[in-house]
């Protein structure tokens, strides 16, 4: 062959190459959509594994994924010889390449502990934080049914509450009142500052001239069952389970951990784990409600397309990918979570793809 043949054969394998060199924007836009998912999942993993855990008395490990760096390597190797001594065949040419491509992503780990394991899961959420949550769409009895402990005095199920763990009948009837005056726009929730700080209340708003009977009804029974003034417009939400003549709402909040054992404490178990003993009876439901805050499917073999799927013990727990509330449900919980997380940007997670 001769040199210009052999250089002419060569082109397409340089263009080719350079052309595989430019891995920025094709990795950024694999790799951010990728890893996000993966996050995702891995997240959702670990809170229903915190959950079933705390079903049967398990300490919580939190782990966070503070940094990834996606490590990509990229080896080219070529040449050529061109023999051009007389001999019968002729000049000989020869061409080698290799090309090498590898992925080698390291992952930080960063264990929450100390002040920041305390603020984000052992102290209740404030109602300031949570409350206003209703007015972005989400269901406020779904709201007040995983963070709410009690309200107005009407406790909600907890699994280590003893003769009183399945709450009262009449909570869980005022959850169902006040999403209906939600529905029908005549509730909110206002947040307000003011020299006393940040704080929450909720207004009903006053009946209307030609006002749907059941609508003013139930106005009526969200007053009765909290013990609230008709003569007040907006009742600010308290810490605590003291009334002030009913001017405003009492209300004692869960913490992160409060939220996630209550969760557990709704999973109809294997009857051998409670007669073992290793773990409590599930709450029963009351006042009218007829199933958990998310229903967590328990069984020897999780659905390949389950929502969410972990293994304890000799078993698998899951979520079904068709149960819409109970992965709505899911999404309020992650939502809360981390909102209660302490924001440090040192423990912020952090992807490094490399551009070149």
């Amino acid at each position: 062959m001769k040199p210009r043949l052999l250089l002419l054969a060569l082109l397409p394998l340089a263009g080719g190459l350079s052309g595989c060199l430019s891995l920025g924007p094709r990795t950024l836009k694999a790799d951010q959509v990728d890893y996000a998912r993966a996050l995702g999942d891995a997240k959702k993993r670990e809170i229903l594994a915190t959950v079933v855990g705390l079903r049967f008395a398990d300490a919580p490990a939190v782990i966070d994924v503070s940094q990834i760096i996606a490590a990509y390597t990229f080896d080219l190797t070529g040449g050529a010889t061109l023999n051009t001594r007389p001999d019968p065949g002729g000049p000989l040419a020869e061409g080698t390449g290799m090309v090498s491509y590898s992925n080698h992503p390291t992952f930080t780990f960063t264990p929450a502990t100390g002040e920041a394991y305390a603020t984000a899961y052992i102290r209740p959420l404030a109602p300031t934080l949570v409350l206003p949550l209703a007015e972005s769409g989400i269901p406020i009895d779904l709201l007040l049914r995983i963070t709410a402990q009690s309200i107005g005095g009407l406790k909600n199920g907890t699994l280590l509450g003893g003769p009183t763990g399945n709450g009262s009948p009449e909570f869980f009837q005022l959850l169902a009142v006040l999403r209906r005056l939600q529905l029908s726009g005549d509730l909110t929730i206002q947040y307000r500052t003011d020299p006393r700080g940040n704080r929450v209340a909720l207004v009903i708003a006053p009946d209307r001239a030609g006002a749907a009977a059941a609508t003013v009804a139930d106005k009526a029974a969200a007053r009765r069952l909290l013990a609230l003034s008709s003569q007040v417009k907006a009742y600010d939400f308290v810490a605590g389970d003291g009334s002030d003549g009913g001017g405003s709402i009492p209300i004692v909040m869960r913490s992160v951990l409060g939220i996630l054992s209550a969760i557990g404490g709704e999973i109809d178990v294997p009857p051998e784990e409670v007669a073992a003993g290793a773990t409590k009876p599930s709450i029963g439901l009351i006042g009218g409600e007829t199933r958990p805050i998310m229903v967590i499917h328990v069984g020897q073999h999780a659905p390949r397309a389950a929502y969410v799927a972990v293994p304890y013990r000799n078993f698998q727990y899951w979520i079904d990918e068709s149960d819409f509330d109970s992965k709505y449900a899911f999404t309020v919980l992650q939502d809360l979570m981390a909102l209660a997380q302490a924001t440090d940007p040192a423990r912020a997670p952090i992807v490094t793809i490399p551009a070149n």
